[in-house]
């Protein structure tokens, strides 16, 4: 199982950016993905989920701002996030869990600074 995260960077508040998480090893059309992010100093938390079903969940913070997306036939996960504050920056992760295990990925970094 990899996952391989991509499309962090540096922005100013307001901006937008995309982030993929591409996928191999297992049936991604099959499993819930899973956006963390984790802030310097702070725990990971669970950013946003989409399920087989395309069934969406966001956290509070993050509503109406950020959407996560699937693609099964690129076996990819993206969130697209739109007006990015400075709290928003954190490392993201993209996460699976198969079978009792959680798999991760390498992470992308995102900074929000004007």
């Amino acid at each position: 199982v990899q996952l391989v995260e991509s499309g962090g960077g540096s922005v100013q508040p307001g901006e937008s950016l995309r982030l993929s998480c591409t996928t191999s090893g297992f049936t991604f059309s099959r499993w819930r993905m899973n956006w963390f992010r984790q802030a310097p100093g702070k725990e990971r938390e669970m950013v946003a989920l989409i399920t087989p079903s395309n069934v969406t969940n966001y956290l509070d913070s993050v509503k109406g701002r950020f959407t996560i997306s699937r693609d099964n036939a690129k076996n990819t996960a993206y969130l697209q996030m739109n007006s990015l504050k400075p709290e928003d920056t954190a490392v993201y992760f993209c996460a699976v869990l198969l079978g009792g295990n959680t798999y991760w990925g390498q992470g992308t970094r995102v900074t929000v600074s004007s």
